[in-house]
């Protein structure tokens, strides 16, 4: 059973193929960028499948990240996901960004909190924490940094993620300080086609995971009135 994986989420183009009774990446390829995965997905997803040897019909599942992440970055992958998973008339599961952070630094070690934080901007994060088995302790929001910071601070804990680094800078005076600051700019893409593996597609839908609207909006104070 093969799982072809693909995250555009966040600073990276991402794609990997997971042989799941070997438990194996057998190809994969990651290129960081903040923009531009529109352009480069699909020759990363053809070129890895050829390395696999495989066809998108022998693909078992499509895993993709769901977000949060950059709005253009997520509907792009998801857009290709659905795609390749109609192709293949198999099922495309969702992954979020902050459980495929998480979940490398979980299989190494379940017992100490893991808090996966990507940079929002504007002084804010996306956060997730997750305890012992990986189980849920805070739920994924968005929030102030130092807010973000004084929700976490409950003991030895873990920091992964691009907003790694401003959560440690903003940790409460006399609180245990977190015994790891990881800066990632994009989760492994491993990982997300292992969640993939184990998601139950009727609770883990390919639709995005959006923690706030858009900075964009469409301008209403300036609209021509209409005859």
């Amino acid at each position: 059973m093969y799982v072809l994986a693909i995250d555009t989420a966040l600073a990276a183009c991402s794609v990997a193929v997971l042989d799941v009774e070997a438990d194996a990446i057998i190809a994969g390829d990651s290129l960081l960028m903040e923009r531009g995965h529109a352009e480069a997905l699909i020759p990363i997803v053809e070129q890895v499948m050829r390395d696999a040897g495989l066809e998108v019909r022998q693909l078992w599942r499509v895993a993709v990240t769901v977000g949060p992440g950059s709005f253009t970055g997520l509907r792009v992958g998801l857009s290709a996901a659905r795609g390749f998973a109609l192709v293949a008339g198999k099922p495309a599961v969702g992954v979020t960004t902050l459980s495929a952070l998480a979940a490398p630094y979980l299989a190494l070690d379940d017992t100490l909190p893991v808090v996966s934080a990507i940079d929002a901007r504007h002084g804010h994060v996306y956060l997730q924490m997750f305890g012992a088995g990986g189980r849920t302790l805070i739920a994924p929001r968005v929030a102030a940094v130092k807010d973000a910071a004084r929700a976490v601070a409950i003991g030895p804990v873990r920091l992964v993620g691009s907003g790694a680094a401003l959560v440690a800078e903003a940790w409460p005076p006399k609180e245990t300080l977190p015994t790891l600051v990881e800066d990632m700019a994009a989760p492994d893409v491993a990982w997300v086609a292992r969640l993939g593996s184990v998601a139950d597609p009727a609770r883990s839908e390919a639709k995005p995971l959006y923690l706030r609207p858009p900075d964009a909006k469409p301008q209403t104070a300036a609209r021509i009135a209409r005859r």
